[in-house]
C-alpha cells in the first residue's frame, strides 16, 4: 500500500470512528426521547425507528450507481450533510410529522454514507490489505459507538429535554466532521480490485444492465443470501426477540441485559485483532461457515438459559455468553464479508455491489426485529430458538457451497498473493470475470 493510500485510509477510519462516537450518543435513547421526553407516545417512537429502515430501503437501490458514476467522495459528503440535518432536526423538533421527517433524513443519510465509505476503503486498499482495513474500521466503529453510548448516558436526563438536544447536536457535529475528513482525503485515481477493468460507469450506461450483471454473478447472489440470513439471525434480534427472551424467559433484569450488550461490544473491541490474525490467512468461506456454527452454539446456549431452573446465576451467565459469542462471530465477519464483496465486484461496479449488500442487510434489519417481536408477542419462544438455530446452520451450509464458486483470489487472497509472489503473475482465468 502506498503512503498516500495509507494516509487516506487512516483519515477515513478516523472519521468513521468519530461519527460512530456521535451516533452512540443518541442510539440508546431515541425511543425514550420521542415517546417520553417529547411526549409523542410509544407508537410514534416505533414509527420513527421504522422510518430509519424504510428511508434506507428507498435510497440504497440508487446509491451504488451514483457512487460508480460520480465517485464515492461526493456521495459520502452528501450523506453526512443529510444525516447531520436529520439528527439536528430530531433534537429540535417537537411535532410528530417533523420528527418522522427528520428520522427519514437521518436514516437516508446513514444509508448513503455506509456504501460510499466501504467503496473508499476498497479504493484505499489492496486484496492483501483489505481484510485488515475493514477489521480496523469495524473495531473503531464499535469502540466509538460504545464510548459515545457511555458518555451519552452520563449527560442525558429525561427531566431536562435540553440534555437530549445536546446529544443530537453532538451527533450532527460528528457527521459534519466525517464529511470534512472525507472531503479532504486524497483518494487514489482508481480502485484496487482483482481483475477489474479500472473504469467507472459513465452517465450513459444503463443502470439496469449493472443490476443484471450483479444478479448473474452467482457468488455475489450467495453472499447476499448469506448477508440477509446473518443480519436476520444475529443483529436483527438484539433489540427484539433475543432481548424479549432474556427478560421474559430467562428472567434477567434490564440492567443485566445492558451488561450482556456491553459484553458483546467488549468481545469485539478486545478480540478483533487477535481474531484478524487467525482468520485473514484462512479461506473466507470456511470462516463464515465457522461463524454459523458459533452462532448455532450461541442460540443453543440462549435456549438453555430458559430451562435452567436451579441457578439464576447460571442462566444469567448463559445469556451474557450468548451475546459474547455473537460478538466473536461479528469480529470474524468484519475482515471477511465486506472484503469479499469488494473482491467479487468488477472495478466499475464496486459501489453498486456495496450498495446491493447494504440493501440486503437493511432488509434483514427491518424484517428481523419484526419477526422476533411477533414471535415474542405470541410467546412462541421454543419455535423462535429452533428457527434461529436452523438459520445459523444454514449460514454454514451456504458458506461452504459458496466457497465452491469462489476463485482462489476471492476466497483466500493472502494465499493467492503468496503464490503469485513466488511464481510470478499469470493471466486470470476466464471464470474469474463476470460476463459482459
Amino acid at each position: 500500500m502506498t503512503t498516500a493510500m495509507g494516509a487516506a485510509l487512516r483519515r477515513i477510519q478516523l472519521g468513521t470512528a468519530l461519527s460512530a462516537f456521535g451516533n452512540g450518543f443518541t442510539v440508546p435513547f431515541t425511543f425514550i426521547y420521542v415517546s417520553q421526553v417529547r411526549g409523542l407516545g410509544a407508537g410514534t417512537a416505533g414509527v420513527v425507528l421504522a422510518t430509519f429502515a424504510v428511508a434506507a430501503l428507498f435510497v440504497l437501490p440508487f446509491t451504488g450507481r451514483v457512487i460508480d458514476t460520480r465517485g464515492p467522495v461526493p456521495v459520502a459528503v452528501l450523506g453526512t450533510v443529510l444525516a447531520a440535518a436529520g439528527s439536528l432536526g430530531l433534537g429540535l423538533s417537537g411535532s410528530e410529522p417533523v420528527v418522522i421527517a427528520a428520522a427519514g433524513a437521518l436514516g437516508a443519510g446513514i444509508a448513503v454514507v455506509q456504501p460510499a465509505l466501504a467503496t473508499m476503503i476498497v479504493w484505499c486498499s489492496t486484496p492483501a490489505t483489505r481484510s485488515r482495513a475493514f477489521a480496523t474500521n469495524f473495531f473503531l466503529s464499535n469502540l466509538g459507538l460504545g464510548l459515545g453510548g457511555l458518555l451519552g448516558g452520563l449527560l442525558v436526563d429525561t427531566a431536562h429535554p435540553a440534555s437530549f438536544i445536546r446529544l443530537f447536536a453532538i451527533e450532527a457535529a460528528m457527521f459534519l466532521v466525517l464529511g470534512a475528513v472525507v472531503a479532504t482525503a486524497r483518494m487514489p485515481r482508481a480502485p484496487h480490485v482483482p481483475h477489474g477493468d479500472g473504469a467507472l460507469l459513465t452517465a450513459g450506461d444503463q443502470p439496469s444492465r449493472g443490476w443484471r450483471l450483479l444478479v448473474r454473478d452467482r457468488a455475489m447472489v450467495m453472499v447476499c443470501v448469506l448477508g440477509f440470513v446473518m443480519f436476520f439471525a444475529c443483529y436483527g434480534q438484539f433489540e427484539s426477540g433475543l432481548s424479549a427472551f432474556a427478560v421474559e424467559v430467562t428472567r434477567i433484569s434490564p440492567a443485566t441485559l445492558g451488561i450482556a450488550l456491553a459484553a458483546n461490544t467488549a468481545v469485539i473491541v478486545l478480540a478483533q485483532f487477535v481474531v484478524l490474525r487467525l482468520v485473514e490467512k484462512r479461506r473466507r468461506s470456511r470462516v463464515i461457515a465457522l461463524v454459523g456454527l458459533i452462532w448455532t452454539v450461541a442460540w443453543l446456549v440462549a435456549g438453555a438459559s430458559g430451562v435452567v431452573h436451579g441457578s439464576h446465576a447460571m442462566a444469567v451467565a448463559a445469556i451474557i455468553s450468548t451475546y459474547a459469542l455473537f460478538g466473536l462471530g461479528e469480529a470474524m465477519l468484519a475482515p471477511t464479508v465486506a472484503p469479499l464483496v469488494a473482491d467479487l465486484a468488477p472495478a466499475r461496479m464496486v459501489g453498486q455491489y456495496n450498495s446491493a449488500f447494504a440493501l440486503v442487510k437493511q432488509l434483514a434489519l427491518a424484517l428481523g426485529p419484526a419477526a422476533g417481536g411477533l414471535m415474542a408477542g405470541m410467546g412462541a419462544y421454543s419455535a423462535y430458538i429452533v428457527m434461529l438455530v436452523l438459520f445459523s446452520l444454514g449460514i454454514s451450509v451456504t458458506a461452504l457451497r459458496m466457497g465452491r464458486r469462489l476463485t482462489p483470489t476471492q476466497d483466500s487472497p493472502y494465499r493467492a498473493t503468496r503464490i503469485i509472489a513466488q511464481s510470478g503473475p499469470r493471466p486470470a482465468p476466464e471464470a474469474e470475470r463476470i460476463p459482459a
